[in-house]
């Protein structure tokens, strides 16, 4: 299954205190993020393009590597969601997968898992059971606990129809709704199920100084 990969790296990373974005901070390996985030999907063949949004005189500025061929740069926008958007207009696959670039440690197999649902699926997202139990909190005491069992924490890549994540997404921006993800804008404005694929707790956001192991 052929699709377009949009990596989302257009943020500051302020609670990392760099001074510059996070995505091009090193792992201890030695590995900066965003060049080990993108090579994931430069080496699955199935990828027809990665589409990076980010500044793109930073990000010929601070790549060590040279990607060629299949990579496009696009300017982000003022939140995450614009930036998705602006990604969006690149895109010339009928799937795309929406990835972190601060989350460079997809699997090949949370990869393969993605492709497979999609074969059947209009929409997936890869998840984890919650270890936590969450609890509702109003003016500063606990409302309301959840059954921790049907809750699942999101991660990306989130992997849609081209067209249909499009659609919801323009509807979002006419209406001024801002989505906590990607996928909350297709619960939003569409009938669309989307497949939960089991992730992996790896697969980890690099947050703050302490996610660079």
């Amino acid at each position: 299954m052929e699709y377009s990969a949009l990596i989302v790296a257009a943020g500051n990373g302020s609670r990392m205190k760099l001074g510059f974005n996070k995505v091009y901070a090193k792992l201890s390996s030695g590995e900066m993020i965003l060049e080990k985030t993108v090579n994931v999907f430069m080496q699955d063949p199935d990828c027809r393009q990665v589409i990076v949004v980010t500044d793109a005189k930073e990000y010929r500025h601070r790549m060590t590597k040279r990607f060629s061929g299949r990579v496009v740069l696009c300017a982000g926008g003022k939140t995450r969601q614009e930036s998705v958007h602006n990604g969006l207009q690149a895109v010339i696959g009928d799937i795309v997968m929406i990835h972190d670039g601060a989350r460079p440690y997809l699997s090949q197999k949370n990869l393969d898992d993605l492709k497979k649902t999609m074969e059947n699926e209009h929409a997936c997202l890869l998840t984890v059971p919650c270890k936590d139990t969450i609890k509702k909190v109003e003016d500063g005491y606990v409302k309301e606990t959840y059954e921790r069992s049907s809750l699942a924490a999101a991660q990306t890549p989130q992997v849609f129809n081209t067209e249909l994540i499009l659609q919801c997404m323009e509807k979002a921006l006419a209406d001024g709704f801002v989505g906590t993800d990607d996928a909350s804008l297709v619960e939003r404005y569409s009938d669309v199920r989307i497949k939960a694929v089991e992730g992996s707790y790896e697969n980890i956001k690099i947050t703050t100084p302490e996610d660079l192991k």
